[in-house]
């Protein structure tokens, strides 16, 4: 097997089906892909900087080792991925309008990561640091926080935001009044939002 990387510079990709099939040593700098189908791709060793994903579909990709620095994600279906275990020497990323459900993130360092109008349904992000991180307007339902650095994190606009005060760090992340019921479950508290 050839070993060679393989550099793409500024390079639109659009349509294009990549869907169970390998594509490995491949460095990708300042490309944009367009309505591209990663789904359940061996992505495995390749590179991705300030490039641009736009309505495509990585879902069930493998992407160990994989390096994603300044990379965004818009209207992408990412559904079951592993983040985990991407390259930690290149890990800057954002997403917008993106469906992550049952994805990964396992101990990753996310600081002042950027969720915007994502859905995160039943995504794993224990023992991840998030410090500083924002979840604006996104869905949490089911999402699992332990052992998570939460500390500073906005969740003001989201929904379904359920975890354990008590197995996190929760320094100063903002909350709205409307939150601290689901926060508070566990306690069984009765909480009103009027005296009378």
């Amino acid at each position: 097997m050839n070993s060679e990387i393989v550099t793409h510079a500024d390079k639109t990709f659009k349509q294009v089906d990549y869907a169970d099939k390998g594509l490995r040593n491949r460095e990708f700098v300042r490309c944009h892909f367009i309505g591209c189908d990663f789904s359940k791709s061996d992505l495995r060793t390749n590179d991705f900087e300030d490039c641009t994903f736009d309505a495509c579909n990585l879902s069930m990709a493998n992407l160990q080792g994989v390096g994603l620095r300044n990379v965004v994600f818009k209207d992408c279906k990412i559904m079951g991925l592993d983040f985990s275990s991407l390259n930690k020497f290149m890990f800057s990323f954002s997403f917008e309008k993106c469906q992550l459900d049952y994805s990964i993130f396992y101990g990753a360092n996310l600081k002042k990561m950027r969720f915007s109008k994502c859905s995160l349904r039943e995504v794993d992000f224990s023992e991840a640091d998030l410090s500083a991180s924002v979840f604006a307007d996104c869905d949490l339902l089911g999402a699992t926080f332990v052992g998570t650095n939460i500390e500073k994190v906005d969740f003001r606009t989201s929904t379904n935001v359920i975890l354990d005060l008590d197995l996190n760090k929760v320094k100063k992340a903002k909350f709205t009044i409307y939150q601290l019921e689901l926060l508070l479950l566990k306690y069984d508290l009765a909480i009103e939002n009027d005296l009378n």
